[in-house]
Formats: structure tokens, sequence, C-alpha cells
């Protein structure tokens, strides 16, 4: 998915079609100012949501998904951008230094899986774990541990609830990681079969150069051999 790109180009449709149609209809077609300006701007809506639709139906094709199916992952990667960002503003909140490493860890991990996702949306079936659970309890448990953290007295029973949380939390990093290498399950099989190839192209080019130093090596022992015969 490239949003920024896309954005681009509607634009550089929309804003000329705007520019062109104001003094069209203001000049030529004589309707008046507000009139015009109301076309022109309808003009500017009309074509840019028309590009976006052809934009999205061409991605999706490209992607071989559906269009509902392309929505529904640009719908659950922008959710997720929220959830992840209000896991980040926790930080502020958390008075246990390992938490904080936590949840520093989980967010980083979670934005390579967003970004990842971005790139190639098909991969979003590979992390079907993060978006409907891990991110969720992270973020659930991460505001919960926040607020008991926060309260100026902590009995036995909180400071073992505590305990509980943070031993859950470093679950949930490691089960976010876990997600992460699905996601990039695909990329490193597909680097392993670049490199097994690069290596067989590298050993190819190699052997040439060894039969050819083999060879005169044979001819300096067969000239060896002849001296020595004389």
């Amino acid at each position: 998915m490239k949003p920024f790109e896309n954005f681009v180009v509607r634009q550089t449709v929309g804003l000329p079609l705007m520019t062109v149609m104001f003094p069209v209809l203001y000049l030529g077609a004589e309707i008046g100012f507000v009139l015009s300006g109301a076309a022109a701007a309808g003009t500017y809506i009309a074509s840019t949501g028309a590009m976006k639709q052809l934009q999205v139906s061409n991605d999706s094709k490209h992607l071989g998904m559906t269009r509902r199916e392309f929505k529904s992952v640009k719908q659950q990667l922008k959710e997720a951008k929220n959830k992840v960002a209000q896991l980040q503003n926790q930080s502020f909140r958390l008075r246990s230094l390992t938490v904080i490493k936590q949840q520093i860890e989980m967010t980083r991990t979670a934005n390579k899986i967003i970004s990842s996702i971005q790139q190639n949306p098909r991969k979003f079936y590979q992390a079907g774990d993060f978006f409907y659970s891990h991110l969720d309890s992270a973020l659930e448990l991460t505001s919960k541990y926040a607020l008991l953290a926060s309260q100026p007295v902590k009995d036995k029973e909180m400071k073992l609830a505590l305990q509980e949380t943070r031993e859950m939390l470093s679950a949930l990093s490691q089960a976010i990681q876990g997600d992460l290498k699905r996601v990039l399950a695909d990329d490193m099989e597909q680097l392993r079969v670049e490199l097994d190839y690069a290596q067989l192209s590298t050993s190819r080019k190699e052997r040439p150069e060894l039969s050819l130093s083999d060879q005169s090596n044979e001819k300096g022992e067969m000239r060896d051999d002849s001296k020595s015969a004389e």
C-alpha cells in the first residue's frame, strides 16, 4: 500500500480540474462566484473520490485480494496504529522499569509488524493473533497495571496482582515477537533461497579457475618429467 503516493496522484488530478473549472464556470457560464466555486469544489471531490476508488481496486487486484479484504486490512491497520499509540502513551504512567522496558519492546515490535503489513497487506493473515488478541491484551493489561501502580496504598493482594501482570506482560511481549517472526517468515525463506543461489553462482565461477590452475600444474609436471628423462 502506498497511501502518500496515491494521495499525490489524486491531488495531481483533482487540483488542476478544480482550477480549470472555476474560471470556466465563472467567466464562461456566468453562474456567479458562489455557484462557480461550489461546482469547482464538487469537481475536485468527485475526481479525487473516483481516483481513490480506482486506486483501491487496482491495489487489491495487484495483491490478489478482494476490495472488501483490502479495505478490511486497511481498517485493521488504522485501528492497530491507534492502539500502539495508546500503548506508548502508557509509559508515562508506569512506575516499574521492567514494565517500561517491556512496553517499549512491545511498541517497537508492534510497529515493525504494522510496517511490514503496510508494505504487503497479504501478510495480515499471518498476524491474526496480533491484531485480534495480543495487541488488545497488551494495551488492557498495561492500562490496568498503570492504574494499580499509581495507587498510594498497596496491600499484599495488590502486590501479587502487579507481579502476575508483569509476568503476563512478559509473556505477551514474547508472543508479539513470535507474531513478527511469522510475518517475516516468507521474507526469511526468500532470503535463504537468494543466498543459496548466490553461493551456487559463486561456486560455479570458481570451478573454471580451479580447473585452469590444475591444467597448468599438470603441464608443468609433464615438462619436469621430460627434462628428467633427458
